[in-house]
């Protein structure tokens, strides 16, 4: 709805997807409405991104994702 700002693909098909970005001079969809992390699975037949839970204690009012990147151990 209001677009994504990066997306990480892991090798088993998971994407994360970063949205939300707020920048200087850049038009903003949803000003008031903080940033967001989906996961979609580009496994299944018809994917579509769900809105992860961010855990309590997060500043959520504040969160400006700009960029995604994800660390395989």
């Amino acid at each position: 709805e209001t677009g994504s700002e990066d997306i990480d693909i892991l090798p088993n098909g998971l994407a994360f997807i970063s949205s939300g970005l707020k920048y200087p001079g850049i038009k903003s969809f949803a000003p008031d409405k903080p940033g967001e992390i989906f996961l979609m699975d580009l496994n299944e037949d018809n994917p579509r991104a769900v809105e992860l839970r961010i855990s309590r204690g997060f500043d959520l009012a504040s969160f400006n994702p700009h960029g995604i990147s994800t660390y395989i151990d």
